[in-house]
């Protein structure tokens, strides 16, 4: 199934965060993300064309993040939104993470 196709399924801890290696199968499913601290977490910079694309944007994330119970770290200004995602309560990648990626990224080519 492909990831947009997914829902998120509430992490309560307990589990622990995806190795490297399954990260990065699952980062092949999400074009443009980039893994940080060691595969901890998932990160994309968008470049946009002005303020107003910008917010626009972060308001579609923002709605998306509150229907899927799963919420990024949003930066955004004049031309730019970037989206951090991990999962706060393994300190680490869910597989979470990358179906809001996905999700990101059908918003963003809107």
């Amino acid at each position: 199934m492909d990831l947009v196709e997914k829902s998120c399924v509430p992490c309560r801890g307990g589990i622990a965060p995806l190795e490297e290696s399954a990260a990065q199968q699952l980062l092949a499913s999400t074009p443009g993300w980039q893994l940080l601290e060691g595969a901890t977490k998932l990160s994309y910079d968008f470049k946009m064309v002005d303020f107003t694309s910008s917010l626009s944007l972060v308001n579609k994330i923002g709605e998306l993040a509150e229907n899927e119970g799963h919420h990024p770290d949003i930066t955004f200004g004049w031309g730019y939104c970037n989206v951090l995602l991990y999962t706060h309560k393994i300190k680490g990648l869910h597989q979470n993470d990358f179906i809001m990626a996905a999700k990101i990224n059908e918003l963003a080519t809107d």
